[in-house]
């Protein structure tokens, strides 16, 4: 009887466990910063500049809404990249081109300025890159660098 019950709790932390573990593993890095939107989107593009990656086109979302006469707070989507980086990984395969080039989000929440991007390393599982000699690591500190300098 105490093993049943045993395993019916670890059955029902299990359950309660899933909802966390699926949100905490989708491949989206942040950070939140205190500074206000205007800063954080002029510190991200110096950043950005600094590390050498072309900034390919800026999406205002929250102007687009506005444009059709609905509401968003606001949040601002870079696109960006560096060929040499990835390069690689569309010739390894070539469905990381639908990620690619990579993109930082900028919005404004009300815990502050969040800044979300993709994981390097999900988007090798994603697509299969694991046989692939990339620098993924090297890649995930350059955009966490360029994050953190932009929430300064």
């Amino acid at each position: 009887m105490r093993i049943s019950w045993l395993f019916s709790i670890a059955a029902v932390c299990g359950l309660f466990s899933q909802p966390l573990l699926a949100a905490s593993d989708n491949g989206i890095e942040h950070l939140t910063s205190e500074s206000n939107f205007d800063t954080v989107i002029e510190q991200l593009h110096a950043a950005l500049e600094e590390k050498g990656l072309n900034v390919m086109a800026t999406v205002d979302h929250a102007q687009n809404a506005a444009n059709n006469d609905l509401e968003l707070p606001p949040t601002t989507t870079f696109i960006f990249g560096n060929p040499k980086a990835g390069t690689p990984m569309m010739q390894c395969q070539g469905s990381v081109a639908l990620d690619l080039p990579q993109k930082m989000v900028v919005r404004e929440t009300d815990d502050g300025v969040r800044l979300e991007w993709n994981d390097p390393h999900y988007l090798a599982e994603r697509h299969g890159l694991e046989e692939c000699d990339l620098t993924l690591d090297n890649v995930a500190g350059v955009l966490q660098a360029v994050a953190e300098s932009a929430a300064e």
